[in-house]
């Protein structure tokens, strides 16, 4: 089945790249990273969550306190988006998700004793006020994901990522999450300063056909799919000036659920993983990284980022794993299979005669039959 799911491309405001340089990319940060540190560097094992099925839905009205929401357990806290333990946050966040057969449902804890928001507007840019953020990869091909903020006010934005912004993205902020259900609920008073809060919490219900138009797997999944997630929150820090909270003009800090490595939320390979279950079921049923093809995966990414590297130098792509092995230094897996041409290339690995995953020039990870 095909989907029609670009309407109309937006511009990006200008504005946003100073968020993108701690925690979007750019292209010229992460090629930097890259080429002073081995392609493997910092890749962080993935956090896994069971999510179960609902008995009821809950209630969308930012509390966390339906009776169904109590056999969903709390994710570990959010951490510094590198998976730096030395970088500990210095504010508690915590989520937990559950589905039924029309929503995924996610709720978020947010700890915060000085609650500020400006933004008002749909669809602005919400990573200018503190806010929390979603990313769904249903199928995990690294392209066509969905991305979700929300900031104390409610304000939200949702947008379509056609591919990573490495791979020259574009970001549709014009799609919108039809259906979508959204809440905040403040312990606290936002923007006055003459009190401490408590903090927010966050309640989404995403409607099953948003990800119809991004995909073309199972809707509502089927017990034991894994999907790839994941989580973060966006701090800035602020001062107090007569009597208002004013944003400091440094970068924030940038806190996940699923550790980067690398501060970017847009690699989605390096995000975490969600399996469903059903009503009764404590585990998914399955091996996630045997069932999700984790260490292949990993390897074609690592060989992806290396033939990016290998072009930008060669001004062409390697031809062959000997080639792109000695250029890089290190060793990434015989077993893995590399056709160029100018136009890009495609790298594999034979899972048995009849599957085959592959990685192309533009990071899409696909696994067919060859």
């Amino acid at each position: 089945m095909s989907h029609s799911y670009i309407l109309q491309v937006k511009a990006i405001p200008m504005d946003i790249t100073a968020h993108f340089a701690f925690s979007r990319r750019p292209d010229f940060l992460a090629a930097l990273i890259l080429a002073v540190s081995p392609i493997s560097s910092s890749w962080p094992e993935p956090s896994t969550y069971h999510c179960p099925r609902a008995v009821t839905a809950p209630v969308i009205d930012g509390r966390i306190d339906d009776v169904s929401w109590g056999k969903a357990e709390w994710s570990a806290e959010f951490i510094d988006i590198t998976g730096d333990p030395s970088k500990k946050p210095y504010r508690s966040t915590r989520m937990k998700m559950m589905w039924d057969e029309d929503f995924f449902y996610v709720g978020a804890e947010l700890s915060e004793p000085h609650i500020w928001a400006t933004i008002r507007k749909r669809d602005s840019v919400i990573f200018h006020d503190n806010d929390f953020e979603v990313f769904v990869d249903p199928d995990g091909d690294n392209h066509r994901y969905a991305e979700l903020e929300i900031n104390a006010f409610g304000t939200e934005w949702d947008l379509l990522l056609v591919k990573p912004y490495r791979d020259g993205g574009p970001a549709v902020t014009d799609w919108n999450m039809a259906g979508l259900k959204t809440a905040v609920d403040v312990e606290g008073t936002i923007n006055d300063p003459s009190d401490l809060d408590t903090g927010w919490t966050v309640e989404i219900a995403i409607p099953w056909a948003v990800f119809d138009s991004i995909t073309n797997i199972n809707l509502p999944p089927n017990i034991g799919d894994c999907w790839r997630v994941n989580f973060s929150r966006v701090q800035w820090k602020t001062r107090i000036e007569e009597g208002k909270y004013i944003k400091e003009k440094r970068a924030g800090d940038n806190w996940v659920w699923s550790a980067q490595g690398i501060v970017d939320m847009h690699q989605p390979e390096r995000w975490g993983i969600v399996c469903f279950k059903g009503e009764e079921e404590t585990e998914s049923g399955k091996n996630i990284a045997e069932s999700l093809f984790l260490p292949e995966r990993k390897r074609l990414m690592e060989c992806y980022h290396a033939q990016k590297q290998f072009r930008k130098a060669e001004k062409q792509w390697a031809q062959s794993m000997a080639e792109l092995q000695s250029f890089v230094g290190q060793r990434l897996g015989d077993e893995i299979h590399i056709r160029g041409t100018l136009a890009g290339f495609t790298a594999w690995i034979e899972l048995n005669d009849s599957l085959r995953i592959s990685v192309y020039d533009d990071s899409r990870i696909v696994v067919h039959s060859p």
